[in-house]
């Protein structure tokens, strides 16, 4: 119990909990055991059950410990229905405040969510407004509920997470005060709760329904007999009465199976238009695609235990540093980060390497006059934007369109984070500045919808315009193809993606196959953006410099998929996810993902696949193992080192290696800056109209 003591002094620290906000939760409390004792329907809502003392954790961004907002738990009999209901603490003492005669069943009720100022009050138990927030409102009828998961109190305490019928995942509510068992007692009164037979942890729920079976034989009309007789025979006559009914099932499904009719394909369309409502803004070209590639089965050698390690440290970079400031031991340094990542105070140095921004030869004196002619570069190619009169934009609608979209985006990047937060904020104008100058820098690519959130991390690290912009440009180098308005780019990965399934997991890209889901559309976001909305703002720091280091193969990142396809899958198999409930479930996932255990995982994988023999050799080329394109491509050997990734397969020992998504050599001159071009600069124009990729449009109001 000792840590919930520490996570308690952290909410208080961060002011999630006040004296006022302490003393009108008794008030509603007292208020809520009140109607609890008289459990009158007419009245309000009839209390099933009650807990305080529930939390949610959420991430503190730039720090370590999570931040814990407190709240009450209830299960209530509507005349609608039966509904389970969490609301935080500071909403039920705002809502007293208001108004101290409001009954419980005036809040009990939940119908919207909105937003309302708040903030700590005095001693005297008064609030003030300071700041704008949502409501914090977790409410759904118990009918809805599909499963939920439940935690061994390894933190001292339980969590459950509730996961609905349409694949809604809620976020976990952390009972330190205990009362997750009594939870799920006052839930079985109206739920048949069973455990799952494959999750540790998940409960499968059903409604409880004394009709269920006769109705089921009722429409299946697979008896001539009503329902109440056929109960009654079988009651009798269980075994005569099953055959007889399991043969008219056989005959049925025989009629059906051995048609030749082909079975109904969800059309293209339709596919794009339900992942748009899915995940809000997505938009899918519904064009045909060749086939994926059919991976022919081997055996998959044992997939090894692998073990992170620490971060690199300032000791570490600085040892490998001679005199003239060149970096030394290269491939060391890179195997490090790939196992540990980097010490945040260190970030802003390490990543202008693995950006391009210097080179690893380059002394410290030569870095200097790099730097130099890239800050006279960034300034004169802003003061191209910033030139144009609006006389002059009027006609220019190609930028004025760029300007628009850029200002729309920047407004609602990251606003949750510290460095974002508040209106006016500079750090607004810099993000908007450094997108404008990058249409400058790149004309065919411009600005699509998703550059904002890659260049958001970029400059909270960096902390200087110049810097960010280079560092933002070295990133779009390695993922520019992912926003083609054709998306060949994506479609590529995700046709890798589904090709690796094949292999890695056949039970479940069958049953994703069955479920029109083998396409996987479902993780365009996690590549379009390189999961930047699926990991916390620390985590997906630490990821982004993992895989910038190109180790230990190419197309990492797509292994990193397959390893959080593998963690959630036994979640749709147990609830049975369709299509839509697939799409949901990993939208709702978003922010909850663990980072260590998904890397430990994608690197286990990559170890069991260097390590298997007859590997195919669509596999083979994915992750750039050597293998013969001329013959069959399940040649027994792979020229993948297993111990030390010192230098990628695919990557040239004298270049900085660098993460291989499926992007074409595109670094021809351009005449212009530095050099290099985007690989966009082979397809053309890409700025998108309004239906460009728009990937959420608020991804931390969780409770909306």
């Amino acid at each position: 119990m000792a840590s919930g003591g520490k996570k308690e002094a952290a909410v208080k620290k961060r002011g999630y909990i006040g004296n006022s906000v302490n003393w009108m939760t008794k008030k509603i409390q007292n208020r809520a055991t009140h109607n609890l004792s008289r459990g009158n329907m007419k009245s309000g809502p009839r209390v099933i059950y009650q807990k305080d003392g529930v939390y949610i954790h959420t991430i503190v961004h730039n720090e370590d410990e999570d931040a814990l907002i407190e709240g009450q738990v209830e299960i209530l009999e509507k005349p609608q229905g039966v509904f389970i209901e969490w609301r935080s603490v500071a909403d039920m003492a705002a809502e007293y405040a208001v108004n101290p005669k409001h009954e419980q069943d005036s809040w009990a009720v939940i119908d919207a969510v909105g937003y309302r100022n708040e903030s700590q009050g005095s001693e005297t138990g008064s609030a003030t407004i300071q700041t704008r927030r949502p409501k914090q409102i977790i409410s759904f009828d118990i009918k809805d509920l599909k499963s939920f998961k439940r935690s061994k109190q390894s933190l001292g305490w339980s969590y459950i997470i509730f996961i609905q019928k349409d694949g809604t995942t809620h976020p976990a509510l952390h009972f330190h005060k205990g009362g997750s068992r009594e939870m799920i007692n006052s839930m079985e009164r109206f739920l048949s709760v069973q455990r799952s037979p494959n999750t540790p942890g998940l409960f499968l729920v059903h409604e409880h329904d004394p009709g269920a079976l006769s109705r089921s034989f009722d429409e299946l009309q697979l008896f001539k007999e009503t329902s109440q007789d056929l109960v009654s025979k079988f009651v009798k006559d269980p075994y005569s009465t099953t055959l007889t009914g399991f043969s008219k099932v056989t005959k049925f499904l025989g009629e059906v199976l051995m048609t030749t009719d082909t079975p109904p394909v969800r059309p293209s369309e339709e596919v794009a238009d339900i992942l748009h409502e899915a995940i809000p803004g997505i938009t899918i070209n519904a064009q045909d695609e060749p086939g994926f590639d059919i991976v022919s089965k081997c055996e998959l050698a044992e997939r090894p235990d692998v073990v992170r390690s620490s971060p690199l440290s300032r000791l570490q970079w600085e040892k490998n540093m001679d005199s003239e400031g060149r970096i030394q031991n290269v491939d060391e340094l890179q195997e490090i980060i790939f196992r540990g990542g980097i010490e945040p105070n260190l970030r802003r140095e390490v990543w202008k390497f693995q950006l391009q921004y210097y080179d690893w030869n380059s002394t410290s004196k030569q870095r200097e006059e790099v730097r130099k002619k890239k800050v006279d570069d960034y300034f004169r190619m802003k003061l191209q934007w910033k030139s144009v009169t609006e006389d002059q934009k009027m006609r220019f609608s190609v930028l004025r369109d760029r300007e628009s979209l850029i200002d729309k985006d920047v407004t609602r990047t990251d606003r949750t984070q510290t460095y974002f937060m508040g209106d006016p904020n500079p750090k607004l104008e810099l993000l908007n500045d450094i997108l404008m100058t990058y249409c400058m820098y790149n004309f065919d690519l411009g600005y699509v919808q998703g550059m904002s959130d890659l260049l958001a991390p970029i400059l909270v690290i960096m902390d200087n315009e110049v810097d960010a912009f280079w560092c933002f440009a070295g990133f779009m180098e390695i993922v520019a193809r992912n926003f083609e308005m054709d998306q060949k780019g994506m479609k590529d990965q995700l046709q890798q993606l589904n090709t690796l399934m094949q292999l890695l997991d056949p039970q479940l890209y069958n049953y994703l196959e069955s479920h029109e889901s083998s396409n996987m559309y479902f993780c365009f976001r996690w590549l379009l953006i390189l999961f930047k909305r699926e990991f916390t703002f620390p985590d997906i720091m630490r990821l982004w410099e993992v895989l910038w280091t190109g180790l230990p193969c190419k197309n990492f990142h797509l292994l990193l998929c397959a390893s959080i396809l593998d963690t959630e899958k036994s979640i749709m198999f147990d609830n049975n996810f369709g299509f839509t409930e697939i799409l949901k479930h990993i939208n709702d996932i978003s922010y909850t993902i663990e980072l260590e255990p998904m890397l430990t995982k994608a690197e286990g994988i990559y170890l069991q696949l260097a390590n298997t023999t007859k590997l195919p050799g669509p596999i083979k080329e994915i992750l750039g193992f050597d293998f013969d394109r001329k013959g069959s491509g399940d040649s027994s050997k792979t020229s993948t080192p297993v111990e030390g990734y010192s230098t990628p397969a695919s990557t040239p020992e004298h270049s900085t290696p660098v993460m291989s998504l499926p992007l074409k050599d595109s670094r021809v001159g351009n005449g212009g800056h530095m050099g290099s071009s985007s690989a966009s600069q082979e397809t053309g124009p890409t700025t998108p109209d309004d239906s460009s990729i728009e990937i959420l449009p608020d991804p931390h109001n969780v409770f909306e």
